[in-house]
């Protein structure tokens, strides 16, 4: 046992955090060789000066990260220096067609859109308006029918949108942020579910917010029980959701659960922040959240995930009372929007490119759908058919962050359930593929069989100290 004690004055953030980074750093520089034990939580937390929770957190960090592993009965072991990242590949090559597989990264397919982007740009060229698109377009010179067409956009939701009422923004990321920092303040509390899109923790984390998690039922949507009872336990400025085709769970609520969610939103003067970035993919799908309290809810959609995304356009629409401020937000966060990427998305929406692609999308999606309904146990996955992800429940024994290593070690990135979890302490033992990364089937399905493979093995005997 080593008796490693890491300086932490001169690095930021929570304390577990710090702590984390400074092994990871000490493991390599050669400091810390592997095998070597790390010091008892309790001696560590000691002669730091912090709590034994705070370093118990730090080891779990640390193992997440690759850098230890935890042995039952044992303690806690270097596991040995990560390769640092390599350079960011060229544009051609940032979906690999060998190496490691990503069922990680929740990115839609690449490559549909190329001859359309070809056409646009061409048709572009042709125009005596490309002065314009380099020029300040904010406020009253926002990109000509940039609007009109998220309305247009918004409609394939099934949300009739005002134009004079959608604010553009960088993507739906931008939006949210946007939408935070109009409708909390630094203190407030924020509702979202328990397992939820993994950003808003950090943003909510810069903003002040606490977020208060919200359970599910089994089926994966949000308990309208639960989020009264938070409601009448903490006071609440808003709740984050995702209604239709929830990151991670993949669940979409039904009509009557987004009214009763909107019930108890009035009841509580909550206002709703309803991310749809998928709402374009199903075929059929329940009306947004948003047509059950308008007065009251702040849509997200963007382009990006069934046009591509490298289409940073992102549209959020809300009451009139609510809107001026968000587009304050945005304004102050990003400025504006690129205007080539506005004009674009205006005119795929406008001339049917858009709906094209999207079904192009739907297509794709629901073979690599069957890709997985065909390889993995149906009774471990919930999915659906238009959807980019799995989750994934696995079989007992396995901690999520285990399982991600083991997927790793065997050449497949996938995403632990830890990352989604608001409460740390209230982690499923699940993970999340991505099947839509991958620009080939064929290494999708390749992934597919190592996981289900992984799924038939027992878990190893290292597991996380938390």
């Amino acid at each position: 046992m080593t008796l490693w004690r890491p300086t932490l004055s001169d690095r930021r953030g929570p304390l577990f955090q710090r702590i984390a980074e400074a092994l990871a750093d000490a493991v390599m520089a050669g400091e810390l060789p592997p095998g070597t034990r790390l010091p008892p939580q309790r001696d560590l937390a000691f002669d730091l000066g912090v709590s034994l929770q705070t370093v118990s957190r730090a080891y779990a960090e640390a193992i997440t990260r690759g850098f230890a592993r935890g042995e039952v009965g044992r303690g806690t072991y270097v596991r040995g220096p990560v390769p640092a990242p390599a350079p960011p590949p060229p544009a051609d090559l940032a979906r690999p067609t060998a190496g490691p597989i990503d069922l990680a990264r929740g990115l839609p397919t690449p490559g549909h859109a190329d001859a359309d982007l070809a056409r646009t740009l061409t048709a572009l060229a042709g125009t005596n308006a490309l002065a314009g698109l380099l020029d300040d377009q904010t406020g009253a010179t926002e990109p000509t029918g940039a609007a009109e067409a998220g309305a247009q956009w918004m409609a394939r939701l099934g949300l009739d949108a005002a134009p004079e009422r959608i604010v553009l923004t960088c993507g739906a990321q931008h939006g949210l942020l946007s939408a935070l920092m109009a409708t909390t303040r630094p203190g407030g509390v924020l509702l979202t579910d328990a397992l939820t899109y993994a950003p808003i923790r950090a943003m909510a984390e810069h903003l002040g917010l606490r977020l208060v998690p919200v359970a599910a039922v089994p089926d994966g949507c949000l308990d309208p029980d639960a989020l009264d009872a938070a409601c009448r336990r903490v006071s609440a400025r808003a709740l984050f959701c995702m209604p239709t085709l929830h990151t991670p769970t993949t669940a979409t609520w039904s009509d009557e659960r987004r009214a009763a969610i909107a019930a108890i939103a009035r009841r509580h003067d909550l206002t709703l922040i309803e991310d749809d970035v998928f709402g374009a993919l199903p075929p059929e799908r329940p009306r947004p959240l948003a047509t059950h309290a308008p007065e009251r809810t702040l849509v997200l959609a963007s382009t990006s995930k069934s046009l591509g995304p490298g289409l940073r356009i992102g549209y959020v629409h809300g009451p009139a009372d609510r809107i001026t401020a968000v587009r304050a937000a945005a304004t102050l966060s990003g400025w504006m929007v690129p205007p080539l990427m506005a004009e674009i998305a205006r005119r795929w929406v406008q001339d049917g490119t858009a709906d094209r692609l999207n079904a192009t999308r739907r297509a794709d999606t629901a073979a690599r759908q069957a890709l997985a309904r065909a390889r993995l146990p149906a009774d471990l996955c919930r999915s659906d058919p238009h959807g980019f992800h799995v989750w994934l429940t696995l079989p007992p024994g396995w901690h999520p962050d285990v399982f991600r290593l083991e997927a790793q070690a065997r050449g497949v990135a996938v995403v632990s359930a830890s990352v989604f979890a608001v409460d740390p302490t209230a982690v499923p033992a699940a993970v999340r593929l991505c099947l839509t990364h991958e620009r080939a089937p064929e290494r999708v399905a390749t992934g597919l069989d190592i996981i289900a493979d992984l799924l038939r093995s027992p878990p190893p005997r290292e597991q996380p100290v938390v």
